[in-house]
């Protein structure tokens, strides 16, 4: 089956990376389609060997932009078209429906109890959201929690799956060597206790409380490591000023040996305020550190004394890293139920799998409806 996946963007971020892995992973052939920005993830997907597109948007409300993906579509005959991320789920949607295109997937990553993707969940938005759903076969849901949240909205219980993401484990192992190097680039002491927040610096995250807690805690052999890039950096090294710890903070942007910089750190943390799976805190317990965090669906069920939810203020999260600093060090485990659940080569199998149940309906219903084997070869005639 040839696979098209749509998404919004490819700079580094949680979904991006997803479909990186699924397109490693997939027993398909897949491509992928950016709306624009062909930035960091795509790098890698090409040199991976896989294909990349650029619809080249420029603007949010560009509506050329559906006819021109329609074209695409009609033309490629894509076998299925799986959109990621909330810009590529209206306007990719919309396209799949206009070219016909046979198996419509959506994955909903993002989508928090106000804001989906950072953009607030107001009425126009639902209202695209929804209309472009009919165009949708059924949408992956990461976690029971996007589900729940999916089914609030509006998007019918009886079109969503839940297909949790995937990590590559093997690759995000704990490596002595990448800890030692990944120090002394950045200027931190071997012998320093590293307190860690990786991702896109957004307000939404509220790295800002995770730097505030930590404040009186850091000094020469105890630091804070901040990886990742985005708007709100500024404003998080004014945080980290106004505390008297700018020097202790550092703030190393985007970082691409993800492993260098986990294995650098030896406690994790995130202070998001709404989380739709939680990535971030697996991949760090995959590398084998203990996490502290206030949102992270994906561990729901999971009982490990590696990781521990937190309470979103300042004085309780300063507590928590306090007794991490106290027991360090830790040795390097990782959660075996955690690996088990989320493995990407049985995720990639569990998407692959839904494909190929959508085409088989498909496929019947078209043989039940009066002239569609017609219009298909009117169609196959056409090209």
């Amino acid at each position: 089956m040839r696979v098209l996946h749509i998404i919004t963007g490819l700079d580094v971020g949680g979904a991006e990376l997803q479909v990186r892995m699924l397109l490693q992973h997939s027993r398909h052939d897949g491509e992928v389609l950016t709306l624009y920005n062909p930035a960091t993830v795509a790098a890698m997907i090409t040199a991976d060997g896989g294909r990349v597109r650029d619809l080249g948007m420029r603007r949010n409300t560009q509506l050329s932009a559906v006819p021109r993906l329609a074209r695409l579509l009609w033309s490629e005959r894509f076998d299925v078209v799986h959109v990621h991320l909330y810009r590529a789920c209206v306007y990719g949607r919309t396209a799949a429906w206009l070219a016909r295109t046979p198996v419509v997937v959506t994955s909903e990553h993002s989508i928090g109890e106000t804001h989906i993707e950072r953009r607030p969940m107001t009425l126009g938005v639902r209202a695209l959201y929804l209309a472009t759903d009919l165009f949708s076969d059924v949408t992956v849901a990461v976690s029971d929690t996007v589900r729940q949240r999916l089914v609030r909205w509006g998007v019918p219980a009886r079109k969503i799956v839940t297909i949790p993401n995937g990590l590559e484990f093997g690759d995000l192992a704990f490596d002595p060597a990448k800890r030692a190097e990944a120090r002394q680039r950045l200027g931190i002491a071997q012998n320093a206790f590293v307190v860690g927040v990786m991702g896109r610096l957004d307000a939404a995250k509220r790295i800002d409380l995770a730097i505030r807690a930590a404040a009186p805690l850091l000094g020469e052999t105890r630091k804070m490591l901040i990886v990742g890039q985005g708007a709100d950096r500024e404003r998080l090294e004014g945080v980290a000023a106004a505390a008297g710890v700018a020097g202790h903070v550092i703030f190393a942007g985007y970082q691409a040996d993800g492993v260098a910089m986990l294995s650098a750190l030896d406690l994790y943390v995130s202070t998001s305020a709404q989380e739709t799976f939680g990535l971030s805190v697996l991949e760090a317990l995959a590398n084998g550190m203990p996490a502290l965090f206030t949102a992270c669906p994906a561990l729901d069920g999971i009982v490990t004394d590696r990781a521990r939810q937190v309470p979103d203020a300042v004085p309780e999260l300063r507590d928590e890293i306090a007794k991490e600093i106290d027991a360090w060090p830790r040795p390097r485990q990782s959660v075996p139920e955690v690996v088990d659940r989320y493995g990407i080569a049985s995720v990639a199998a569990r998407i692959d799998g839904l494909y190929e149940s959508l085409a088989r309906r498909r496929q019947l219903l078209r043989r039940e409806i009066p002239g569609a084997r017609d219009r298909e070869r009117d169609h196959a005639n056409a090209q």
